[in-house]
């Protein structure tokens, strides 16, 4: 969900792991000029493109192995849950706190695994949402009404880069702690990494 600064390195991680034999890629933008500096899958060639059109071509000619499907759509309440039934897994590289726990609620509906990652300035943090474990209700209770977009508070350009590589390796790596999640967190300034645990609000209102 969402094929810029996050899906760009997620897909790309994905499709070299080896492990990954179809991708499906959704996002409603078009490259833009402004996008360049932290998608690493658009060029200048690219500007007018949809971004789903302009990353799965390139996907497409480096591993033609892996099966790229796109969906030049935006992600809305009536079409969430049909995009998580058909898919083993999901992985949130969107811009936008509403979508967001539009996400994570699906996920928590359907039992299916999201890869929640969002960044901001020089700070990162990734969540696997798995059947039975937190979500992000679990984490931030309820979407916060301040909260700036990327485009609005901006953003190291690498940082999109390092989370979207580990929001890759946790859609390839199940949670083993039932229960349990693990919120993946980094400072780009002092490139320092450090985990939490997370557990599941036992009055977490997805899980109502």
């Amino acid at each position: 969900m969402g094929v810029g600064g996050l899906g760009c390195p997620a897909a790309l991680a994905l499709a070299q792991s080896g492990a990954v034999s179809h991708l499906t890629l959704i996002d409603p933008d078009f490259v833009e000029l402004s996008n360049l500096h932290r998608q690493l899958l658009h060029t200048e060639a690219d500007l007018g493109r949809p971004k789903v059109d302009s990353a799965a071509q390139k996907l497409r000619l480096r591993f033609p192995s892996v099966e790229v499907r796109t969906a030049h759509e935006r992600i809305t309440a009536e079409n969430v849950d049909a995009v998580f039934t058909t898919h083993d897994v999901v992985i949130d590289a969107t811009d936008g706190v509403e979508t967001k726990f539009l996400l994570s609620d699906a996920s928590v509906r359907t039992s299916t695994p999201l890869i929640y990652g969002g960044v901001l300035r020089f700070e990162g943090i990734a969540l696997r949402i798995e059947p039975g474990g937190p979500c992000l209700r679990c984490l931030f209770e309820a979407p916060p009404t301040d909260a700036p977009t990327c485009a609005q508070a901006g953003v190291m350009g690498s940082m999109p880069g390092i989370v979207g590589a580990i929001q890759a390796s946790l859609a390839l790596t199940p949670n083993q702690r039932a229960g349990a999640g693990t919120v993946h967190l980094f400072d780009g300034l002092g490139l320092e990494a450090r985990t939490i645990t997370l557990r599941r609000r036992t009055d977490c209102q997805a899980h109502a």
